[in-house]
């Protein structure tokens, strides 16, 4: 873990993106984020294989993505940056790919050089604003990203953090509205749907440490993306979709993964 928090930063209470970078190995996180990782881990121990699981599913839909033409992609909550990063993958494909960062914590503005490595053709950078502000994100974006174009908007693991009270269906279709034909929907969500018990459970000790988690059932999640083309095999485990694009996760197949991935293209 960090020794010293950069400027901004509570550890007096556990965050997201530092809790998931807990689950994958990485360094940037604090006691109490590791704390509430470890009560994690008592409702469901496989908690670190979903969260890999979500990150190959996140690889492959990118790879996806820029396979078939697109080049311009905006990651909203993109989170402490672990490579291989988006940026990384879309480039990989087509060295021209642009892409655009978005995220509230300081902590990932503290790593966000490491975001910014990307190939001389195409373009990387990084917006600090928060989902919930869609106009500021816009605004960030469109200085880097052509909107006459498609764009892909990438919400990995995000919206499970914000509540229906917080319009979380709201802030995505404005982000959408300003997309393109042609532009993609690319998310993954929590669900409790395959573990209500332990998700209550898991609810409850979040809620109590300040964090917000909005389970959503298959249902709810795929209202996000009404209106939108689903690309095959449509809503579902985040595993299945495209395995054929990516690695398996060692341990993915061990038991249920409590979640849900698509992408879906605007007409």
């Amino acid at each position: 873990m960090t020794a010293q928090p950069p400027a901004g930063i509570d550890t007096t209470k556990p965050h997201p993106a530092r809790m998931y970078d807990w689950y994958l190995g990485g360094k940037d996180n604090y006691p109490v984020d590791e704390a509430m990782g470890r009560q994690m881990l008592t409702l469901d121990p496989r908690v670190p294989v979903m969260a890999r699981v979500n990150r190959a599913f996140m690889h492959r839909a990118t790879r996806w993505l820029a396979r078939n033409g697109v080049r311009q992609f905006l990651d909203v909550g993109t989170g402490i940056p672990t490579e291989p990063n988006l940026h990384q993958i879309a480039q990989e494909v087509a060295a021209d790919a642009r892409v655009v960062y978005c995220d509230n914590d300081p902590i990932v503005l503290a790593h966000a050089a490491a975001l910014l490595r990307g190939t001389d053709q195409g373009a990387t950078e990084y917006l600090q604003a928060d989902v919930r502000d869609p106009e500021a994100v816009l605004a960030g974006a469109k200085k880097v990203l052509d909107f006459g174009r498609p764009v892909a908007l990438s919400l990995i693991a995000l919206l499970h953090f914000v509540s229906d009270e917080d319009g979380a269906h709201e802030l995505v279709g404005r982000l959408l509205s300003e997309l393109p034909s042609g532009s993609y929907l690319v998310m993954s969500h929590a669900t409790a749907d395959f573990t209500p018990e332990e998700s209550a459970a898991a609810t409850a000790k979040l809620k109590a440490a300040g964090v917000t988690l909005a389970l959503r059932s298959r249902g709810e999640f795929a209202r996000f993306f009404d209106g939108l083309d689903l690309v095959e095999p449509g809503v579902e485990v985040p595993q299945l979709w495209h395995p054929e694009l990516g690695e398996p996760v060692p341990g993915q197949d061990d038991g249920i993964i409590p979640g849900y991935g698509a992408v879906g293209r605007k007409p």
